[in-house]
């Protein structure tokens, strides 16, 4: 049985996002979110130190929640067609329930408060470990799995969905365009796996030298950082 305290962190959790759901991180004040709860706006500074780590503490459970919630359905996937079925699923049930809302207004604070940055961050890891061990099962034994290495590819898809996600809001018909996009590569990894050996090595040669020549850019950037 929980106990007041674990209850009123609660209360305080579900408010915090239902504010930013509804009216935005600029409305989600102690105020705006005691009174949602309805507790007094100092147990959030008690329980939490402020605000924007009340709204980290909810975005983490939150996700998480997310997360293990479709773990199944990924767990499920046996191809990269079936993946970006799921990741269409998932991307209508949770734009419908506004937690793409609440992602990107997390995304949007991050620019200027590190606690949102780390929250937004973590977010993202949850579901590129999540992609990332998808791929590491539908690419095993796969021409492409020489090529493509499944983290970075991870990384990339879930950019891909997140951007795609946000973008949703603002043009529908080119997110689904976006979307259509990101499909195709199903058929260029398939195309890649039917070649002959002698193409297959070929290709591998090519993709090799590009992400050389990638990780001399990153290492540029770095550095200019």
């Amino acid at each position: 049985m929980s106990t007041s305290a674990e209850r009123t962190r609660e209360q305080l959790m579900t408010s915090a996002l239902e504010v930013v759901r509804t009216k935005g991180l600029a409305a989600a004040s102690a105020r705006a979110i005691g009174a949602h709860a309805g507790v007094n706006q100092a147990l959030i500074f008690y329980h939490f130190g402020t605000v924007t780590e009340l709204i980290e503490a909810a975005s983490d459970e939150a996700v998480g929640r997310a997360v293990d919630g479709y773990r199944d359905r990924f767990d499920r996937v046996t191809s990269l067609s079936e993946l970006f079925a799921v990741g269409m699923q998932v991307h209508e049930q949770e734009r419908r329930i506004g937690n793409v809302a609440v992602m990107a207004q997390l995304m949007a604070g991050a620019q200027h408060d590190p606690v949102l940055a780390r929250a937004s961050s973590r977010a993202i890891g949850l579901w590129t470990e999540q992609i990332r061990r998808v791929l590491d099962r539908v690419l095993a034994g796969t021409a492409a799995e020489t090529l493509l290495d499944s983290a970075d590819l991870a990384h990339a898809l879930s950019a891909g969905f997140i951007g795609t996600e946000l973008y949703h809001g603002v043009d529908p018909t080119g997110a689904n365009r976006a979307f259509a996009t990101m499909e195709r590569l199903e058929s260029l990894i398939a195309t890649i796996n039917d070649l002959s050996p002698v193409a297959q090595r070929a290709v591998r040669a090519a993709g090799r030298r590009l992400g050389e020549r990638a990780e001399k850019r990153l290492g540029e950037v770095d550095a200019r950082e």
